[in-house]
């Protein structure tokens, strides 16, 4: 059948294209991928400079990293909605849009408030479009090429957090924290006329976008909003606020997500009494009748609190813990970006092959083992402490590619094809509130264990006894953290091998 050239249907492109529609679709959702991820973890090595620029305690400067977490996390359950309603396209580019606004106001921005709206800009665009791409491939490839096309795409979306702090670093060093924002200009732009040729108009399963579809979840997002700030502003309550108020505050978010449970209960059983009427529920509970998936989400929650935690944790250690120059962390990182890339390569085949258990099982075993020894790095050999960064950055690394290509497609496996875009929503929804809490919560811990150990992070010589033992002691909790994701993890059995079709 001949469509006409105007014509960016699913249906149409694949015409057009033939079967390397699917991968030139994949690419260009990459590259959007990337530009969202390189947003959220370059921030990391301007931390120390701006916190500088604009006098801002710990506290304050990491609302930088967690205003575009929580932003991020509540956005990511708005994306079933939005593809619904406006395809595959429209969300894409208009997400890419916003994110280009956020960065270009963040570079120029003279005051910090300007600066952290800019950051929850960028945050809404890349919790969307972070969740697309899990979308398109359990929809567009068959189960036995899904782990080899996760691979592949985690290869190339790895090369923006292992190329960004190696080039934010030098461009902090050289001409300030501003230019780290414009990064992702290029990508962006690139984004945009990938979109053109290949993202569809369509929605999820080929089917036109319908603009009458059911409403947005308002009452549902609202909650989810605040119960996520209640959440991330109680754990920076627990230190350097009153007892007080992180109870309320902790207290809220305990309700707030008992309310989100029955609210969301009510709303898929009258949307299942009455189809054509009413609003979908922002989260489908009903997901987690899946055992599968129900382990799967606890690791992914569990394991954001790890990975974004110490996403934080690594550059501050290095640049006030160590001493390190922004330039010298981000080439310190980059051979382990590389590592990371050619693991999820390696990686995404065996996910085809290899139970999802054993693959997450061995990739948490290797990431907390990078976190523990971290404690083996001692400031008073300068010699070792650059190696020992690499190896045991390496590592971590070597452990996440075990992990991200096989998680959120395993764990996703079993789930009914219409539930497709609610389980990725909600698996990226429960991993990045996990990230946004873990990046509060390594900079809790750190306050705490400096403050008990009589140091400040602002003030006085890096490389101290008092100041690595705080460094120490936060990086064994993450370590512990990600050893209790291994017990969810080796529950993850499938009912269907890896590359048979359910």
């Amino acid at each position: 059948m001949t469509y006409p050239a105007d014509d960016h249907s699913l249906p149409a492109l694949q015409a057009r294209y033939g079967p390397r529609h699917r991968w030139l679709l994949l690419l260009s959702v990459m590259v959007g991928t990337m530009a969202a991820i390189m947003s959220s973890t370059v921030i990391n090595v301007a931390i120390p400079d701006m916190s500088h620029h604009f006098t801002l305690g710990q506290e304050r400067a990491q609302w930088v990293t967690s205003g575009f977490m929580a932003a991020m996390t509540v956005s990511m359950l708005t994306t079933p909605w939005m593809l619904a309603r406006y395809g595959y396209r429209r969300t894409y580019v208009g997400c890419m849009w916003l994110l280009l606004a956020g960065g270009v106001a963040g570079g120029f921005a003279a005051h910090y408030p300007l600066v952290l709206a800019a950051r929850v800009a960028e945050g809404l665009a890349a919790g969307v479009v972070q969740t697309i791409p899990a979308i398109i491939i359990l929809r567009a490839f068959q189960p036995h090429e899904q782990g080899r096309a996760s691979g592949i795409f985690g290869m190339g979306v790895v090369l923006a957090p292992a190329l960004g702090p190696s080039i934010g670093g030098l461009l902090v060093d050289a001409f300030g924290w501003r230019s780290i924002f414009f990064m992702v200009v290029p990508f962006c732009l690139a984004s945009f006329w990938l979109a053109q040729r290949y993202v569809p108009t369509t929605a999820p399963g080929g089917a036109a976008p319908n603009p009458q579809s059911a409403s947005l979840d308002w009452r549902g997002l609202a909650l989810a909003a605040v119960g996520t700030l209640c959440l991330l502003n109680g754990l920076v309550e627990l230190h350097g606020g009153t007892p007080l108020t992180a109870t309320a505050l902790l207290g809220s978010a305990a309700l707030i997500l008992v309310v989100f449970i029955v609210t969301q209960r009510r709303t898929l059983r009258a949307r299942r009494r009455h189809p054509d009427q009413g609003v979908d529920p922002l989260m489908n509970l009903s997901l987690f009748n899946d055992k599968l998936f129900s382990m799967g989400s606890i690791v992914a929650f569990i394991y954001g609190i790890a990975l974004f935690g110490s996403t934080y944790l690594l550059p501050v250690y290095m640049q006030s813990g160590l001493g390190l120059s922004a330039s010298h962390v981000g080439t310190i990182l980059l051979p382990s970006g590389f590592v990371l890339a050619a693991t999820i390569a390696g990686v995404g085949r065996l996910a085809d092959r290899q139970p999802t258990r054993r693959l997450v099982s061995i990739g948490l075993v290797l990431l907390s083992a990078s976190f523990a020894l971290m404690v083996t790095i001692d400031p008073s050999r300068p010699a070792q402490i650059i190696p020992l960064l690499v190896v045991w950055a390496v590592l971590g690394r070597i452990g996440l590619g075990f992990i991200l290509p096989s998680l959120n497609i395993g764990a996703m496996r079993s789930l009914d094809r219409n539930l497709i875009p609610q389980g990725a929503s909600a698996i990226n929804f429960l991993r990045m509130l996990g990230g946004a809490a873990g990046v509060s919560l390594c900079g809790i811990v750190l306050e705490w264990r400096l403050s008990a150990h009589g140091v400040q992070i602002a003030t006085g010589l890096p490389g101290t006894p008092e100041r690595i033992a705080a460094f120490e002691e936060t990086f064994l909790m993450l370590a512990a953290i990600c050893a209790l994701a291994v017990i969810a993890a080796l529950k993850l059995r499938e009912t269907t091998p890896p590359g048979k079709v359910a």
